[in-house]
């Protein structure tokens, strides 16, 4: 099923006049906010290996889960699914199979994405280079749902624009930054009660890295300028010059218009302040 089929699927039909799909959003997306080489690219000494953009990798391992980022380019089993069957797959967490994609794979915040959205990504995924290379199964301690919530028929997102609707649009669906700056429960990020509180540790190379609190409390970002917040989120540089840890996609949060991170900026500034977790 390709770009017709995707679209019946998604209810994309009436959205078309305003913003047809394309494989240059997808690519933004994909290689900008969305940061999906982030987990999906292996990791060498030197950095990410390009020549195998989007093969897989080891994403996390804990007493919770050992997640394996798969292949996602058309050398892995996916160049057999369906253009729908990938999209449900990326929203949803459901492969053909109807088996459950499990964590860190941002569910919460992937449900919202715009179907015109899903619909660019699908069709840049098919045009990547094939990466041969099958980097394993993740592993699970935890019990898995049967879905993260009922079949998705169609979204939209917020008109694109300095507005913070399409900063909460940026800052969650596409680049989830509040999944990983969101504590955890035993249910996945606790988004009702600890929007953005920070605090969940990512275990790397690098070593241990936790999340920090990008509230508008004075714990999170209440004393940095627009412009700080603009390096730490694209440089991965705080105020006083020292860099950041992995594994924020500072590379990929590069490519972003400037416009799209004036929005996530001024969306960021409206989070309830909240103090770091104790």
């Amino acid at each position: 099923m390709k770009l017709i089929g995707l679209i019946a699927l998604f209810g994309l039909t009436a959205s078309l006049a305003q913003a047809e799909p394309s494989v240059a959003r997808g690519e933004y997306l994909v290689r900008g906010p969305g940061g999906c080489g982030n987990c999906h690219t292996p990791i060498g000494p030197n950095g990410f290996l390009m020549d195998q953009e989007l093969g897989g990798r080891l994403v996390e391992q804990n007493e919770m889960f050992t997640a394996i980022a798969p292949n996602i380019t058309p050398g892995s089993r996916v160049a057999e699914w369906s253009d729908a069957d990938l999209g449900r797959a990326i929203r949803e967490g459901l492969r053909p199979d109807g088996s459950v994609v499990g964590p860190p794979m941002p569910y919460a915040m992937y449900r919202g994405l715009s179907d015109d959205d899903v619909a660019s990504m699908v069709m840049f995924l098919r045009t990547v280079p094939a990466v041969d290379t099958d980097p394993g199964p993740s592993q699970y301690n935890i019990p898995l749902p049967p879905a993260y919530g009922p079949p998705i028929t169609t979204v939209s997102a917020p008109p694109p624009g300095v507005t913070a609707d399409y900063g909460a649009y940026l800052a969650g669906p596409v680049a989830h930054c509040l999944e990983c700056h969101t504590p955890f429960g035993p249910m996945g990020p606790l988004l009702d009660t600890d929007l953005g509180r920070g605090g969940f540790e990512f275990h790397g190379p690098w070593g241990t890295s936790v999340a920090p609190n990008i509230t508008s409390h004075a714990d999170g970002i209440g004393g940095y300028s627009d412009a700080e917040l603009a390096a730490m989120i694209t440089e991965g540089k705080r105020p006083d010059g020292t860099p950041m840890l992995p594994p924020m996609p500072y590379g990929y949060l590069a490519q972003m218009t400037e416009d799209d991170l004036a929005a996530i900026i001024l969306y960021l500034r409206e989070l309830p302040p909240l103090p770091d977790p104790r």
